[in-house]
């Protein structure tokens, strides 16, 4: 019941924060000179972008997380706790798959910030570091589980 109730928290929490950052990002289709900044998506897609129909719908995300990223990093936070709760269902027996699984999240993390490191804005800036600290948090979790595991193993043993 606790399980059920911390996926539904972490789901509307997740919802709520996704519409509010896609709404914040909207503005980028009033700011014609960002256009050329913040819209990586629109111009793989379509090329330059020369109207506001040009702009995909992606690239809000990427004009809230730059300009305004209280409810992307909410996402972030929020998003990762389901991705640990999923895990955590799963492997739930298996403490060194959940541990593997968990340095794996970790290492995506990681990944992910590296893209965003040199990042101009504060906005970036602050989603760097809650990439960086939440995968830090993911590989520490991971190693005092797998430690706990082998402590419990070489006490098993010697019994």
């Amino acid at each position: 019941m606790l399980l059920l109730f911390q996926y539904g928290f972490a789901s509307i929490f997740l919802l709520f924060a996704s519409i509010a950052s896609w709404y914040e990002g909207s503005e980028i289709v009033e700011n014609t000179w960002e256009w050329k900044y913040s819209t990586p998506f629109s111009q793989l897609i379509y090329g330059p972008v020369q109207s506001s129909s040009d702009i995909s719908q992606l690239d809000y995300f990427i004009y809230a997380v730059k300009f305004q990223p209280t409810f992307p990093v909410i996402m972030v936070i929020s998003g990762l706790y389901l991705m640990i709760l999923i895990g955590f269902h799963f492997f739930k027996k298996q403490y060194k798959w959940f541990a593997s699984y968990l340095s794996f999240l970790g290492a995506g993390l990681f990944f992910l910030s590296y893209f965003i490191y040199t990042s101009p804005t504060n906005g970036g800036k602050v989603l760097f570091l809650t990439l960086l600290l939440s995968g830090l948090f993911c590989i520490l979790l991971a190693a005092l589980m797998y430690f706990q595991i082998f402590n419990r193993n070489t006490k098993e043993i010697t019994n």
